[in-house]
């Protein structure tokens, strides 16, 4: 029952393999400061006794690893992996990114699979991955996968919402199963345990997408009110007692512990204070006063309407990327308050727990949590692997 974990960043699918009672043994990550928070994590305080590699991929010998764990070839069960999806960004106009160094990392990920000829593998990835102008490299891996006796069992998009992460967070994932590996009783991707509000599952009584309000504390009194004026009775159709009913049962977490080393918040200037006091709960950069507009949002420019919005309080939250600490970067402005979210609200929201500690710069703990694989996430498609091939 052993994984090792290729781009392993903060730790995020490190977790979820461990708590589905897999051994990690070896773990690589470039980022300084990502490995840092792995070691104190994963290493330090779960006791895994991980072979931690903080070094360039491109420098790593599979084989040399291979015989440092003392495998044998085919004997190890799982790798994983989210190799750095900058090239394949959606965020990325035109051929942005084509040509980006990093897409060939994807292909490395296949020299550890060749090498190790695990029984499964299963990478992770922005959904870009799969746009036509990155269809070399995708192509490319698949084909290598294929000739070296793997089976591509699954090579699509999943949605973390659906699995029980309150954020709206879409990607790209591989499955590979080695030829001979029996997998009639695999179910993958596991099926959907969170549904639209709208959906014929919910009316049927099964659970509906968490929401924002998940990782903050309850909605006061006053704030249910406030939303209901300042939200449901302006920008919707719900009556005053269907939307009031609607936040008194909403999904909510406990206040983040004031000693937390992750209750940390980007510190606004007083004009961006101002700027978040003057948009509305709920609202967007568009709800801000005139006074605010930035100048390439002059002269009605409709696009980017998320920077320096405040999360959506009723909803799954917008996705967390590396920026999640920084309101110009999208909704990232705390539902209430006027400044931006913690990086502990950030990190709940990719699932992690509160005992789960980033180091290193705001900046860095940011792009840590970012970067990660949701906790939860991680850990339902790990287990469906494991139950599904056992």
């Amino acid at each position: 029952m052993s994984v090792i974990d290729l781009f392993a960043g903060a730790g995020g699918f490190s977790l979820a393999a461990h708590q589905a009672g897999l051994e990690v043994l070896a773990a690589i990550e470039l980022d300084t400061s990502a490995a840092k928070t792995y070691r104190k994590n994963i290493i330090d305080r779960l006791k895994q006794n991980t072979n931690l590699i903080n070094g360039d991929i491109l420098k790593i010998e599979p084989a040399e690893l291979r015989e440092e764990l003392g495998l044998k070839v085919g004997e190890l069960k799982l790798i994983l992996g989210g190799p750095p999806c900058q090239g394949f960004s959606s965020h990325r106009i035109n051929d942005a990114g084509v040509d980006d160094p990093r897409n060939k990392l994807l292909l490395r990920y296949y020299d550890f699979v060749e090498e190790f000829q695990p029984k499964v593998f299963l990478v992770e990835n922005v959904a870009g991955l799969f746009w036509k102008k990155h269809a070399s490299y995708l192509e490319k891996f698949k084909q290598l996968a294929q000739d070296n006796g793997y089976i591509i069992h699954f090579c699509d998009t999943l949605n973390a919402k659906d699995y029980g992460t309150p954020q709206n967070r879409k990607r790209a994932f591989i499955l590979g199963i080695r030829k001979g590996i029996k997998r009639d009783d695999l179910v993958f991707p596991p099926s959907a345990e969170y549904f639209s509000p709208a959906s014929k599952e919910a009316n049927d009584g099964l659970p509906v997408w968490r929401t924002g309000s998940a990782v903050f504390e309850p909605l006061s009194t006053e704030l249910i009110e406030e939303y209901i004026e300042q939200h449901f009775r302006p920008h919707t159709n719900m009556t005053d007692e269907a939307a009031r009913k609607l936040l008194q049962e909403l999904e909510s977490g406990k206040p983040v512990d004031i000693n937390d080393p992750c209750n940390i918040h980007m510190l606004p200037t007083e004009k961006m204070q101002r700027r978040f006091k003057s948009t509305r709960l709920n609202g967007s950069r568009m709800d801000a006063a005139q006074e605010f507009e930035l100048k390439c949002h002059a002269n009605g420019y409709a696009g980017h309407k998320d920077v320096y919005g405040r999360l959506l309080i009723h909803t799954p939250s917008n996705t967390m990327t590396t920026g999640c600490n920084n309101p110009s970067k999208g909704r990232f402005v705390h539902p209430w308050k006027d400044h931006g979210f913690t990086l502990r609200h950030a990190a709940r929201l990719q699932t992690f727990p509160d005992d789960y500690i980033f180091t290193g710069s705001t900046t860095d703990q940011a792009k840590q949590i970012g970067n990660a694989v949701p906790t939860i996430l991680g850990y339902k498609l790990i287990t469906a692997i494991i139950n599904g091939l056992n």
